[in-house]
């Protein structure tokens, strides 16, 4: 198999056909066919599907492009990095469950550094997609967190994704609320008395488990239920609705404002929030220092 091959398979699915790929290739149809044929045997599946209508992708095939695309992206950003003479960037990404402390320490490394060309990557995502990331080498660093009820599907998913799970800290839940909500004054709220109000959850996707939900309780009935896809949306919707999240009960005043307030959340339950990397990858310096900025943050 050749990177080359791979771009082949790339540009044919772009095109749509043989015949265009060939021309932006600027190679002949027979050495393309040739070429695909050849990593087809190799590969011991079958990548496209002929006929007198065009050139269609197997599922086989669809599986192989999204592997095919990560290593030519990957290429591409070592040739970037090393084979031209070019200044060095500072390279780090992160993937996170939506926490606000995770955001503060990725800006944090910018302030306290003197870094003049960088690429950061903060990807705030989907549980199964934090996994994926680091897993896969898009992100150095995954952030989210276990409590009795996903501990055992999430470990099983690290050991068989050859990640490892470090904690951080462990709290007891809390809901996010509007200050001006009716029940922002108390010292505890129990989870019977949020029933009249709306629940917001973050959404996880195809890979919608309720193992995979950022919220502890996900398999509780919510007579009043809203998922969305971005922390400031449910920030947004817990002022205007009155409604409530449950999450860790850190909360950044910089990043979300004064409107928003954590209550206890009275239930014999701990969610423990720590970070994930792979066994097999070097954290560079900047993951240190995110690290460094990350565990500050969450033990003051």
């Amino acid at each position: 198999m050749r990177i080359q091959q791979l771009k082949y398979i790339i540009k044919i699915v772009e095109t749509g056909s043989m015949n265009e790929a060939s021309k932006h290739l600027f190679v002949t149809q027979p050495s393309l066919s040739n070429a695909v044929r050849e990593l087809e045997e190799e590969m011991s599946i079958k990548i496209f599907t002929r006929s007198t209508r065009g050139i269609t992708l197997t599922s086989d095939g669809a599986e192989f492009l999204s592997y095919a695309r990560q290593i030519v992206e990957q290429t591409e950003l070592l040739e970037e990095r090393y084979k031209f003479n070019r200044e060095k960037k500072e390279l780090f990404a992160v993937s996170a469950q939506h926490y606000a402390f995770v955001v503060e320490s990725f800006a944090s490394i910018l302030h306290e550094s003197d870094m003049r060309n960088y690429e950061l990557i903060l990807r705030e995502t989907r549980t199964h997609e934090v996994i994926g990331d680091v897993r896969d080498f898009r992100s150095e660093i995954g952030v989210l967190y276990l409590n009795d009820f996903n501990r055992d599907v999430l470990t099983k998913l690290f050991i068989d994704s050859n990640l490892e799970f470090t904690p951080l800290f462990q709290t007891a839940p809390h809901i996010f609320i509007s200050k001006q909500h009716p029940l922002a004054d108390r010292a505890s709220v129990k989870i019977e008395e949020m029933s009249a109000f709306p629940y917001l959850s973050y959404e996880q996707g195809e890979r919608n488990s309720f193992y995979f939900s950022e919220e502890i309780l996900s398999t509780a009935r919510h007579d009043k239920s809203i998922v969305v896809s971005d922390r400031a949306t449910l920030f947004n919707l817990l002022i205007g609705l009155d409604g409530y999240t449950i999450s860790t009960g850190v909360l950044n005043s910089d990043l979300n404002g004064d409107e928003i307030v954590s209550v206890l959340l009275d239930i014999d339950e701990t969610i423990e929030i720590g970070y994930i990397t792979h066994k097999k990858g070097l954290l560079s310096d900047l993951g240190h220092r995110f690290l460094t900025e990350l565990k500050g943050k969450v033990t003051k």
